[in-house]
């Protein structure tokens, strides 16, 4: 990716869900000292998202716009989308990265799995409209946005496949495996709009609150930092991603000394 990488999303609005804590977090910073308006949101943790527009107001500007929604109710997706429409104008990048772990299951999954006969059908229920349904229904509310601009970015956050398919690992695996057939669904649907479904995964176990807090030391040692995820990201959400759609990247295996397109192709593979 060529230019100043403080201007190479100027002028470009995104919608980062989940945007208050962890991989959420790091992106919607990424997005904003590249350039962009980024709307933030969460469904409940508005501290954090307080917190979050307070970095931002000291090192960009007030670029991060903080929204409470949760993705689950479709009339707060719309709202997200109008609240980018009539505050910036325009809508350009959508991040799906709201998401619901396992800690719901128990918190000592790492350690203990849960067998699937023994998951509380709430929690399942939970998990899967956080992580399944909220993506769709921000997608259908960005979508139209994006196809009658002509251009536009749909980001859906994915996980390693080892890790879908982990004993114990239900309903978090299933649902991001759900995800991944919405991203390659959606890139055939939009297929010649202008529009591009990706999906983006840091790569390994991540620094998030996802992982519970007594983690061993060992462990936690080993967790990727959340702003792995940021280098891959600003390239699917610019220009020069233009055309590549329906793809899986790894951000773990992105190339920080090689040209982007060199990067892409160690990192991405067809859905």
């Amino acid at each position: 990716m060529s230019g100043d990488p403080a201007h190479r999303l100027a002028g470009r609005v995104a919608i980062v869900t989940g945007g208050g804590r962890g991989l959420g977090r790091a992106m919607a910073l990424g997005l904003a000292r590249a350039g962009a308006t980024v709307i933030a949101t969460a469904a409940r943790e508005t501290a954090e998202l307080a917190a979050l527009s307070g970095v931002a107001g000291t090192e960009v500007a007030g670029r991060i716009v903080p929204v409470q929604a949760d993705v689950t109710q479709a009339d707060d997706c719309e709202r997200i989308v109008d609240r980018a429409l009539h505050g910036q104008g325009r809508l350009d990048i959508l991040i799906n990265n709201a998401g619901r772990g396992m800690k719901y299951v128990s918190e000592r999954f790492l350690t203990e799995p849960t067998r699937f006969w023994e998951t509380d059908p709430a929690v399942w229920r939970m998990v899967i409209d956080t992580n399944v349904n909220g993506p769709f229904l921000m997608a259908r509310a960005a979508a139209p946005v994006m196809r009658a601009a002509g251009w536009g970015r749909i980001v859906n956050i994915s996980m390693n496949r080892e890790t879908m398919r982990r004993a114990g690992f239900s309903p978090y695996g299933p649902s991001k495996a759900a995800l991944d057939a919405e991203t390659a669904i959606w890139a055939q649907d939009l297929a010649g709009s202008g529009v591009t479904v990706n999906a983006l995964l840091p790569g390994g176990a991540t620094l998030t609150g996802m992982i519970p807090g007594d983690v061993d030391p060992v462990l936690r040692a080993k967790l990727l930092d959340p702003g792995v995820i940021v280098p891959p990201l600003l390239w699917l959400a610019s220009g020069a991603s233009d055309g590549i759609t329906g793809m899986r990247f790894n951000a773990a295996l992105w190339l920080g000394d090689a040209d982007d397109d060199a990067s892409a192709d160690a990192a991405g593979e067809r859905l």
